[in-house]
């Protein structure tokens, strides 16, 4: 069979794949369209295994919500060169993904367990042949380097994208709001938590060895030797005070506004008795 430019240009539009990759591959299957596909899944297989051991410092985060608003994925997917990162090809690839598994509904990638790579989205594929697959279309290696997911039933989902696109946060929090009221807010919320990456929710989470820790460099420290023994117990706790505004997401200061707190902005703008579940942040990079 005669392997005429429309069927390549076909192939090509179906796999995303290189002109020349397309012709072989039908040349290959002696021009059955089907055929050709399944070649070239098989090869990107073969260049995925190639590649994986490439640095992949580069890539694509991209938050996804539930259409209720009460669930909500983080996923970054990596990539060697920003100059891939930043191409319409890839941003498409990353933006399907993130709805693949936004409709697949998994959990995180805690301890390495990675049982939803397995499972088939709306194409047939499963993700992690759908991420080989880009291997060869690409012609880089690619990885899923990170997947949070967030769930409220009693409150609202939020998320925040940086402007570099390579960092971002989703957040979960308990509010009488409604989603109009309370996207804003919480997208600016996720905003504070990609710039100033809190270590705890609040002091609860502080564990008390790390707390033990902080309040013996206080003590041994010069500046608290040189004052006087009874009124070294108030700067004990003014310091402990600024190390919980530092550490705590509820007591940092306000990205927009260094003047109150996390805490006290939530409280103010979407009610009282607004608590913060749980958040979640990523970095490529």
């Amino acid at each position: 069979m005669a392997i005429t430019a429309k069927l390549v240009m076909e192939l090509r539009e179906k796999t995303g794949a290189g002109m020349m990759d397309c012709k072989k591959a039908l040349e290959a299957s002696g021009g059955e369209l089907e055929a050709a596909i399944d070649h070239l899944r098989k090869a990107g297989l073969k260049s995925a295994a190639k590649k994986a051991e490439r640095e992949t410092a580069e890539g694509r985060v991209f938050a996804v919500l539930s259409e209720d608003g009460h669930r909500g994925h983080l996923v970054a997917v990596a990539c060697e060169t920003d100059f891939l990162a930043s191409s319409d090809g890839f941003i498409s690839f990353v933006q399907g993904l993130a709805d693949s598994v936004e409709a697949m509904d998994p959990d995180g990638l805690e301890d390495g367990e990675r049982p939803f790579l397995k499972q088939c989205t709306a194409d047939g594929q499963t993700i992690e042949e759908t991420i080989k697959a880009s291997v060869g279309q690409f012609g880089e290696n690619i990885r899923l380097t990170a997947l949070e997911r967030l769930e409220n039933t009693e409150g609202q989902i939020g998320c925040y994208i940086h402007h570099d696109n390579k960092q971002g946060a989703i957040v979960s929090v308990t509010t009488g709001a409604d989603a109009a009221t309370a996207g804003p807010v919480l997208k600016s919320l996720c905003q504070h938590i990609v710039v100033f990456h809190p270590e705890f929710m609040d002091r609860d989470e502080v564990p008390a060895d790390a707390l033990d820790r902080e309040r013996e460099v206080i003590l041994a420290s010069d500046e608290l030797q040189a004052k006087p023994e009874e009124i070294r117990g108030k700067i004990v706790e003014g310091k402990l005070r600024r190390f919980y505004s530092e550490r705590c997401l509820v007591e940092q200061p306000w990205i927009l506004d260094d003047k109150t707190s996390v805490g006290k902005v939530l409280e103010k703008e979407l009610g009282a008795g607004t608590k913060v579940v749980a958040y979640a942040r990523v970095r490529l990079g």
